[in-house]
């Protein structure tokens, strides 16, 4: 009888787990296409702007003649989308994903600071540091890691202008923990950044962003983003390990 039991405990945390993963995939994957918003930032309107979307093969975002007496910066962004004309909300079932793509941002700029990557915006305010950006930059410091939202990571690696890098991100929820992580070409790793809130109403693109250069009206550059994807674990993998069942599972082969 108690084997029996035991079954049962098992075979409903497993359906449990693997109804709300399952959730959390579902919409994950009805992501089919991306929009893009020119000039998020628009201080030098007078710039000229390269916008190409072949989602997922490429997505690439450009600014030329980035030149006027006064103004910040122009920034364009990317964001996933499941309709081809909005950007993708995150809802309550999507707990985990990663995303991932190869970016080439050039040229150097020398002075005139150019970046590009990953950007999640603090929609719903639980990010501690708020809008997450994930980037490197191709001038300046040439920084690659990111800041924002729940810290901050420098990967180490200096960012080479016109240099395909992978950038991927991964996050999971556990209870009421969000947790974030990032790795370059698949080998440097942050740390796991967590912090006490989720993801829920954010969106999750790309963005690029190049600074005013009162004295050069031809400066600019671009930022290629190819082989673009998201996804979400398998959900048994999901619900063995980001929901407890294993330790569940031991304790109750320990009561046998």
């Amino acid at each position: 009888m108690k084997a029996f039991n035991r079954s049962i405990y098992v075979s409903v945390l497993t359906g449990l787990c693997l109804a709300a993963t399952t959730g959390a995939y579902a919409q994950i994957s009805s992501i089919n296409s991306a929009v893009i918003t020119p000039r998020v930032y628009n201080d030098i309107p007078g710039a000229t702007g390269t916008y190409l979307n072949t989602y997922p093969g490429s997505v690439t975002l450009g600014e030329a003649g980035v030149s006027q007496a006064t103004g910040f910066a122009d920034r364009d962004i990317w964001q996933f989308s499941n309709d081809g004309s909005t950007a993708y909300t995150l809802g309550a079932g999507d707990t985990a994903f990663t995303a991932s793509f190869t970016l080439n941002l050039s040229p150097d700029t020398g002075t005139i600071d150019n970046e590009a990557g990953w950007i999640i915006p603090n929609a719903n305010g639980s990010f501690p540091g708020g809008d997450m950006q994930f980037l490197a930059k191709g001038s300046q410091d040439h920084f690659l890691g990111f800041f924002g939202g729940p810290g901050f990571w420098n990967s180490g690696m200096a960012y080479t202008a016109g240099t395909p890098v992978t950038m991927t991100m991964s996050y999971w929820q556990t209870g009421a923990t969000g947790n974030l992580q990032f790795s370059v070409n698949g080998v440097i790793v942050s740390p796991v950044q967590s912090w006490t809130g989720n993801l829920v109403g954010d969106t999750i693109g790309a963005y690029f962003q190049i600074q005013n250069d009162p004295t050069n009206p031809n400066n600019g550059a671009t930022a290629v983003f190819n082989g673009i994807g998201i996804s979400v674990p398998e959900p048994a993998t999901l619900a063995l390990l980001g929901l407890g069942l294993v330790p569940m599972a031991r304790l109750l082969r320990r009561r046998a």
